[in-house]
């Protein structure tokens, strides 16, 4: 199921302090005449640690080059997540292709209990208490995409209350 995100205005991003972090470098080969030739991926977060996060994904000739790219990519795909104080609102799945995220809110004080993947988006979301569970791929690009789009679908009790137009 394709869920439209709603993305951040870029002019709001610049006034965020954002940090990013590579969760994946991937290396590919074409074989050519005179031997092979590589080129590079990278998988980048980049949130602001308090409710902001985005991915991007880019490719170069040369690992520095593609991280680059990603890094911007991500500025353009920003992502608000509603937060519950440390934790999330409630219980989420997130899907992208054949990963599937199961986020889930914890106590104060129990940490991330994540994979790294997982683990990069939801720190640079700015959440500090949540459980998580990885079924089906373990792509890192994919377990990304899957939790932000889990993060995404998280609505706080107000937000329903003000989409459904009833005291809750």
């Amino acid at each position: 199921m394709k869920r439209k995100l709603t993305y951040i205005d870029r002019d709001e991003a610049i006034t965020y302090d954002l940090v990013d972090t590579v969760v994946a470098i991937n290396r590919t080969a074409a074989v050519v005449k005179g031997g092979r030739r590589f080129s590079f991926s990278a998988l980048t977060v980049v949130g602001n640690e308090n409710g902001v996060v985005g991915i991007g994904f880019g490719k170069a000739k040369d690992v520095p080059s593609a991280m680059e790219k990603a890094k911007k990519d991500g500025y353009k795909h920003l992502v608000r997540i509603s937060r519950k104080g440390n934790t999330i609102p409630h219980a989420v799945m997130g899907v992208f292709g054949a990963a599937r995220v199961k986020l889930i809110p914890a106590a104060p004080g129990t940490g991330i209990i994540a994979g790294g993947a997982v683990r990069s988006v939801v720190e640079k979301a700015g959440i500090r208490d949540i459980l998580t569970k990885a079924y089906g791929s373990r792509n890192p690009i994919n377990l990304v995409k899957a939790t932000l789009d889990g993060l995404a679908r998280l609505k706080t009790r107000e937000e329903v209350q003000k989409l459904r137009g009833v005291k809750l």
